[in-house]
């Protein structure tokens, strides 16, 4: 047998969903772990590198995207390994704890079994010098996978899983291992944001609360940290056990002014994804503000009504482009439409705007006059420290409570502004009268000399 050699692992990174794909190869033939749906990303990146795609890998059924494993493998001819357990539809190399897949005589792969994020969760070793460990949702960068994706009733068991998963990669890994998860570059699926870009088995044990913490502290401290996770998760692994098929990423159809206007009297959902500052400054009566800037498809498709369509108003082709894509990675393909330009090529007559403000802003407000202050942050964010009197309604609820939401004038925060600017322009296309606080919550509202309420009053 040829001597082992040091495989080459390279990243593919979607930031928009907080995640991570893996291509890792020989030279000659490679691996691919938790491949997102758009798999031109990965062919692309085999063929750049000069190899063949012979395996690849799911950690997990996944909750936060459509996966792109069952159409690579058909497009490649490669093995598909998914856990044995899990009930899906399509064939499959079904593969179980402490399996080994020759993927070549230079690539080893062994399965190991680690519950926690899901029941059937896998992570797979990739042997050379230093060993590879591709964790999915399980031990992340200073955090774990979340265990409550499942159902709350399943959540402190799962939590129970993912501690001792998190054990057993510790304890039977070399330090040197490098950790290589799929989730916590800002997925809702980690139960906190990781910390740091790469990561070691040896620094994980210095520094993982699941390695530090006993497992009740562990638990207790897990289960009470969780905020909530978008509404489409529930779509995602019905998607995936079914086989999913390649996204069409062909151009949408182009709308004229007329078009646009039909659409949105119809009450179709038409996005602009400028960023908010030219979104305030002049949009289309009636369009929501989802700027590519921020975590457009997961904040879209938290709010997007099942079955709803979608038209697109984008700078450029390329911006349009990059929307749509992000969209198949969630399953959502009614993109009816699109349009490039600015608000000149898409209305008759004036733009509507949107006003933004500061917490200094708001601060000099109300010493003149009464205005409600809805906090559109998720819960957690809100108990942390929130402004007094301010009403929390999180982005990804609030069309079911726009009954919530404060009488007359209403000045929208969230942390950066992001959200606030998506939750004003839908407030807008109600009729409110509303301001977007576009301002960084951590640094300026206390400066703002606001009233804050914290949990540690």
């Amino acid at each position: 047998m040829p001597e082992p050699t040091v495989p080459t692992v390279l990243t593919i990174e979607t930031s928009s969903l907080g995640d991570r794909s893996y291509l890792a190869h020989d030279g000659e033939v490679a691996l691919v772990v938790d491949p997102q749906r758009d798999i031109d990303r990965v062919l692309a990146l085999a063929e750049r590198e000069g190899v063949r795609i012979t395996h690849v890998f799911e950690t997990h059924i996944h909750n936060d995207y459509v996966t792109g494993g069952y159409a690579l493998a058909r497009r490649t001819g490669a093995a598909y390994h998914v856990n044995a357990d899990d009930q899906v539809s399509f064939d499959r190399v079904p593969v179980r704890d402490d399996d080994v897949v020759e993927v070549s005589d230079r690539l080893r792969v062994r399965v190991l079994a680690t519950p926690g994020h899901t029941f059937t969760h896998l992570s797979y070793v990739l042997e050379g010098d230093p060993p590879h460990v591709f964790t999915g949702g399980s031990l992340l960068f200073g955090s774990t996978g979340r265990p409550d994706l499942l159902g709350e009733e399943h959540s402190e068991e799962l939590a129970r899983l993912q501690h001792r998963s998190a054990h057993r990669l510790a304890h039977q890994l070399p330090g040197e291992t490098h950790v290589m998860p799929t989730h916590g570059f800002g997925s809702f699926c980690s139960a906190t944001q990781a910390s740091g870009d790469a990561s070691t088995v040896a620094r994980e044990r210095a520094t993982n609360p699941a390695l530090l913490l006993d497992v009740e502290d562990y638990v207790r401290e897990i289960l009470e940290g969780l905020d909530l996770f978008p509404a489409y998760y529930a779509r995602m692994h019905p998607a995936n056990v079914a086989g999913p098929s390649e996204p069409d990423l062909d151009p949408p159809a182009p709308a004229d002014r007329a078009e646009l206007r039909r659409r949105v009297d119809a009450g179709d959902w038409v996005v602009d994804l400028r960023t908010r500052r030219a979104f305030c400054a002049g949009h289309l009566p009636g369009s929501f503000s989802f700027g590519l800037d921020g975590q457009f498809s997961t904040w879209l498709g938290w709010l997007l009504p099942s079955g709803a369509t979608v038209t697109l108003l984008g700078a450029t082709e390329d911006d349009v482009a990059i929307a749509q894509r992000e969209l198949s990675r969630i399953g959502i393909e009614q993109v009816a439409g699109a349009a490039t330009g600015g608000p000149e090529e898409w209305i008759e007559g004036a733009p509507a705007t949107l006003e933004r403000a500061t917490f200094a802003d708001l601060a000099q407000v109300l010493h003149h006059r009464r205005v409600g202050i809805l906090d559109v942050r998720n819960p957690k964010e809100h108990a942390a420290t929130h402004v007094d009197g301010a009403v929390n309604v999180p982005l990804g609820q609030l069309l079911e409570r726009l009954d919530a939401v404060p009488e007359g004038e209403v000045w929208v925060h969230c942390a950066a502004g992001y959200r606030a600017a998506a939750a004003a322009s839908i407030l807008q296309a109600q009729g409110r009268r509303v301001v977007c606080v576009d301002d960084s919550f951590g640094e300026q509202a206390r400066a703002s000399g606001l009233p804050l309420v914290s949990s540690d009053d």
